[in-house]
């Protein structure tokens, strides 16, 4: 990667093609996020068949527009209704609905938009230091030590999620099971078909982080049934400095905690949120009311998007997603024939960094979307969840049938948006699972790579020093974790 690499990337993002893919991902991404129910990854999922046709960079920065104004805009139903669009904005809504009550809906919306702009920023400034060092070392790991790293992602992806041990980690082992469906086995056979034609090339990517994500999400809104909260009446959309004085430093504070916390594989916006509003609290402590109030916005608001965001870095440098969305990109990635990892950034370095002047861009933009158009958001948020049903049905169709055009996926849709369903009743966690099934294959291939040129001999992969510490640190957390949750300690 030279320094020409970087301009000729930097340059690319303010062609006009990227701008407007740009701010079409962050346009859709808001509008689709501010609805009541539908959270980050549920838009991703429901709007990644639209970026099939594109070329590979317009799709990468297009889906990654739509998950910044997914991730800014429901944060906008979690002030107003008290409705938060994905987990980390029930901290949010905490101090944002308090506001919205006592009129100052205006304050919370900007302080929400600010705080994610500048947290958008730094992860953009993150992401351009860390991925090339990261893909640079990563370079020098052989097969053993991709393999244990996906390990010890895996058991992050479980340890970090809201679920009890045994339930994430059925998931994982059940979404590796469906990573592995169509794949050759040692035989050289297609594994786990029952004879099914249409599954010897494996369980698509679309369907089932559709049906998981979007589907189901609309069978959950179809349930819930109709209803939702007072929205403030909203009269001008800036509310001045001074009504929003304070809101700086503890965004600053909530993205530098969000940023750290997004680089572990596994990681989620609700610790980043929750880490970032105890500081806050710590912080805030001798501060008046509204003060506090402000920073309770600006400082988990800032933390999940950061987070969120610098979830890039484990992508492009190691080629591992750190979250939900970004198994959805680095699934998108392999449709466009892009390899994830370092050997993205061997290949393809213009592309990173047009990815990188894109991030930049977008978040600005959404700045520019989501201050004018306060009023707006807030007549979007009374749409009653029940008339978001049909709509989310047939886009979930449509796309999928559109993306493979086989009459097969939507069966698939229809079974993963059930199963998605159920999983959310029982309280199982969809996270891993996805994480499964991404890294299964990937893991396997490593493995086997590994094993080949061990002779087969697993004391020799143990030999191996980054493999034994990554693998050493999966057991040490998982026991760690055990032990907490065994003494009745929380452990989050």
């Amino acid at each position: 990667m030279t320094g020409a690499d970087i301009a000729a990337g930097l340059a690319a993002a303010l062609a006009l093609e990227h701008l407007g893919y740009a701010f079409a991902g962050a346009f859709l991404g808001t509008l689709v996020g501010v609805l009541p129910g539908l959270g980050p990854v549920a838009t991703v999922a429901l709007l990644l068949p639209t970026t099939f046709l594109l070329p590979p960079a317009g799709s990468l920065i297009m889906l990654a527009g739509i998950y910044y104004g997914a991730q800014y805009g429901s944060s906008t139903t979690a002030i107003l209704l008290n409705v938060p669009g994905e987990a980390s904005g029930a901290i949010t809504a905490v101090s944002g609905h308090k506001l919205a009550r006592e009129g100052r809906a205006v304050e919370a919306l900007a302080v929400a938009t600010l705080a994610s702009a500048v947290a958008g920023i730094l992860s953009a400034l993150v992401l351009a230091i860390a991925t090339p060092a990261l893909a640079q070392a990563s370079l020098a790991v052989g097969s053993a030590d991709v393999a244990a790293m996906m390990l010890l992602a895996c058991v992050l992806a479980v340890v970090l999620s809201a679920a009890p041990l045994a339930r994430g980690f059925a998931m994982l082992g059940l979404g590796g099971l469906l990573g592995l469906v169509g794949t050759p086995g040692p035989d050289g056979l297609p594994r786990f078909t029952f004879g099914l034609r249409a599954l010897f090339d494996g369980i698509g990517f679309v369907p089932l982080v559709v049906g998981l994500f979007g589907l189901s999400e609309a069978l959950a809104l179809a349930a819930r049934g109709s209803g939702g909260g007072a929205v403030a009446r909203i009269a001008r959309w800036w509310p001045g400095a001074a009504a929003i004085r304070g809101w700086a430093a503890p965004a600053l504070r909530g993205s530098l905690v969000g940023a750290a916390i997004g680089l572990v594989p596994g990681a989620t916006t609700l610790v980043s949120a929750f880490a970032a509003w105890s500081l806050e609290k710590r912080v805030s402590r001798h501060k008046p009311e509204t003060r506090r109030d402000i920073a309770g916005v600006a400082a988990p608001e800032a933390a999940n998007n950061a987070s969120a965001q610098t979830g890039f870095v484990a992508m492009f440098g190691l080629g591992i997603p750190s979250n939900a969305v970004t198994a959805v990109l680095v699934g998108a990635m392999m449709i466009h024939g892009l390899p994830p990892g370092p050997a993205l950034m061997d290949r393809e370095p213009t592309l990173f960094w047009t990815f990188v002047g894109s991030m930049l861009i977008a978040n600005l933009m959404l700045v520019v979307l989501n201050l004018p158009l306060v009023g707006l958001w807030a007549r979007l948020v009374t749409v009653p969840p029940l008339w978001l049903v049909p709509g989310i049905v047939l886009v979930s169709g449509v796309g999928v049938l559109a993306s493979g055009g086989l009459a097969f996926d939507v069966v698939l849709l229809a079974v993963f948006g059930g199963f998605g369903y159920a999983l959310r009743r029982t309280g199982f966690p969809l996270l891993p699972l996805l994480v499964g099934f991404v890294l299964a294959p990937i893991f396997e291939d490593h493995l086997r790579r590994a094993l080949a040129h061990a002779r087969g001999d697993l004391a020799a992969l143990a030999s191996e020093p980054i493999a034994a510490v990554l693998g050493a640190t999966a057991a040490l957390v998982l026991v760690l974790v055990l032990v907490r949750r065994a003494r009745g300690i929380p452990g989050r």
